[in-house]
């Protein structure tokens, strides 16, 4: 199996080390609950750390790595969660009962509560892609050249309303050709081309993460939880859009009610 770490930047190269910083914000306290009851539940017996094209989790199944340490779950709450141990390390946040994670055909990650879908990996065009829980912390989507087409560190397309960018966290553009990082010194980063910084909110705070609140503000907070920054938008159920243009957009339905300049 081909390392995410293998073939990237020294940012990548050093994911797993940084992921337990804010691992524990990505998942509610019950949800995380219920999701170490379920594995504490579960046997010794050999389980694959593959889902493959086609193949789907239904609640209370689950993945683990090789070597045992990881453990991906579709829990009976809706949430699809990696954890360490008792520890969450990335989760969906999706909380809707009965929901399934379907590794599709087409490529694409998917959270889906009866026919709706509910959270995506936005990979799709990768058919034959499948989804490999590693002995490295790392969960990621392998195309049919093994290449790696998304981890569980990277948001590709759109930041949802109430979802996290802890520092390591990367919003990528659809094209991949920008991505917006939350660095470990607290500075949230436009990049281009994976090597030319063209924005930041210029905050300085290690451990600092950013939220986009269901509110409609973007704010980058300490670890403290003192606001550091903030798009000053308040729009109930905005997202956050990094756009193939190099703009960084809030957009509340069909409306775009912040932008940065185009890069």
């Amino acid at each position: 199996m081909i390392s995410i770490k293998s073939a990237r930047t020294r940012l990548l190269a050093t994911l797993a080390a940084g992921a337990a910083a804010g691992a524990t914000l990505l998942v509610p306290p019950a949800a995380q609950a219920a999701g170490t009851a379920a594995i504490s539940a579960t046997s010794t017996t050999a389980v694959s750390s593959l889902l493959k094209p086609g193949e789907y989790l239904k609640p209370g199944q689950y993945r683990r790595s090789p070597n045992g340490i990881y453990t991906l779950i579709m829990q009976t709450d809706g949430n699809a969660v990696l954890y360490k141990g008792r520890t969450a390390l990335w989760g969906s946040m999706t909380n809707r009962k009965a929901s399934s994670l379907i590794m599709q055909r087409d490529g694409n990650l998917v959270v889906i509560s009866g026919r709706t879908p509910v959270w995506a990996s936005n990979t799709g065009g990768s058919t034959g892609a499948y989804l490999a829980v590693q002995n490295d912390s790392n969960l990621v989507i392998y195309n049919v050249r093994n290449k790696a087409v998304w981890f569980r560190h990277m948001v590709i397309g759109t930041l949802g309303s109430g979802r996290l960018l802890n520092p390591y966290d990367m919003l990528f553009s659809p094209s991949r050709v920008y991505r917006l990082q939350m660095q470990t010194d607290g500075n949230l980063v436009m990049v281009k081309n994976g090597k030319t910084p063209v924005w930041s909110t210029k905050t300085v705070s290690k451990g600092a993460f950013a939220v986009m609140q269901q509110d409609g503000n973007f704010v980058v907070y300490s670890a403290a939880k003192k606001a550091l920054w903030s798009s000053k938008t308040v729009r109930k159920g905005s997202v956050l859009q990094m756009r193939d243009d190099g703009r960084l957009v809030i957009v509340y339905g069909r409306t775009a009610v912040w932008s940065t300049s185009a890069h």
